[in-house]
């Protein structure tokens, strides 16, 4: 048990943030929809209990995927985060469809609110936009993090987009369903004020369905990533980094093989590579100490496996590309 609860203090931050803000945010939207009736605002409620389930059991998933290798699991347990994300997505499906199944209803009969109670539902909403948005920021934060840079002021929202396939899956799942519950309290926001001001009662519905749909994308896209990332998944722009600094040590004549698999939020490298038959055990033994300081010291490099075969004068691995501009550079073999 005592193990349990010290992975628990290593796992992923802004989903257990994200866990807690939304568990209060549907109470608060639960309170007002069952004291107003107003259907944006349950499917706002629906929204934000997807969200606090999925982020939990997410957050139990990235600790336990810190856990070390055991003689029964020698691969570790990094993938245990994928499969809990895989696992899920089906809460947010089965609440997806009851949200757009909702609005649908509202759209076809609308209702009319209680006017003298708007005020109810417009206060929660915009806690909940702010609560959101404070989620969203951190998760941000943790994406820019996770890909090496520095996030200030507005970063964490505008940056973070274009980094956001270097993120860890935990965190990429938080910070698109908080971008979708941010989003969508807005809509439901100006449905609730449209439907009581302007008497477009179908609108409450409309914004429903529309909630529903962005739930359903976050779905299909997590649901794809996860399950790659179960398989085992090669990090291409990684393998394409650390070719280009295996081949750039000239004790290294050729690459037979690479492969660098995403194992949850960690990489796995494997690596066969060629050299000078005339070195001796001890000169490729130096080679092999220096090539695993340099590739661990790698980004999410948690473990690489390296074996030498002699130089046969054949250059078999063409596959290397320019360093990738987003990667950091590194200090070579030779200057470790």
């Amino acid at each position: 048990m005592g193990e349990f609860f010290k992975l628990l203090k290593e796992g992923n931050k802004p989903s257990l943030l994200a866990a807690i803000v939304n568990t209060v945010i549907a109470i608060l939207k639960g309170l007002a929809y069952f004291f107003t009736g107003n259907v944006a605002m349950f499917a706002e409620m629906m929204h934000s209990l997807g969200d606090a389930a999925n982020q939990f059991f997410v957050f139990i998933g990235s600790s336990l995927s810190k856990k070390a290798p055991t003689p029964r699991f020698p691969n570790g347990f990094g993938r245990v985060v994928n499969l809990v994300c895989l696992g899920a997505v089906i809460i947010v499906g089965i609440l997806s469809y009851e949200t757009i199944k909702e609005g649908w209803h509202h759209l076809l009969h609308p209702v009319e609110s209680d006017p003298s109670k708007v005020w109810i539902n417009l206060l929660v909403l915009g806690i909940a936009i702010a609560l959101e948005m404070t989620v969203l920021y951190k998760a941000g934060k943790e994406i820019l993090h996770d890909a090496g840079l520095k996030g200030r002021g507005l970063q964490p929202f505008t940056t973070a987009f274009a980094n956001l396939d270097r993120a860890k899956p935990a965190t990429k799942l938080v910070f698109m369903e908080d971008l979708v519950a941010t989003s969508g309290g807005v809509l439901a926001f100006i449905a609730v004020i449209l439907a009581n001001y302007a008497n477009l009662y179908w609108a409450e519905g409309i914004v429903s369905i529309i909630i529903g749909l962005m739930m359903f994308y976050v779905v299909g896209k997590v649901f794809l990533e996860n399950a790659r990332g179960a398989i085992g998944e090669t990090d291409e722009e990684m393998l394409n980094h650390i070719a280009y600094l295996v081949a750039d040590d000239p004790n290294i004549k050729d690459i037979q093989k690479l492969e660098v698999i995403k194992e949850g939020e960690f990489l796995h490298v494997e690596l066969v590579a060629e050299i000078d038959k005339n070195l001796t055990v001890a000169e490729a033994d130096d080679i092999k100490d220096q090539l695993v300081s340099l590739i661990l010291s790698q980004r999410g490099v948690q473990d690489i496996t390296i074996s030498f075969d002699e130089n046969d004068g054949i250059h078999t691995w063409k596959h290397i590309k320019e360093r990738p501009a987003t990667l950091p550079t590194l200090k070579k073999p030779k200057d470790l």
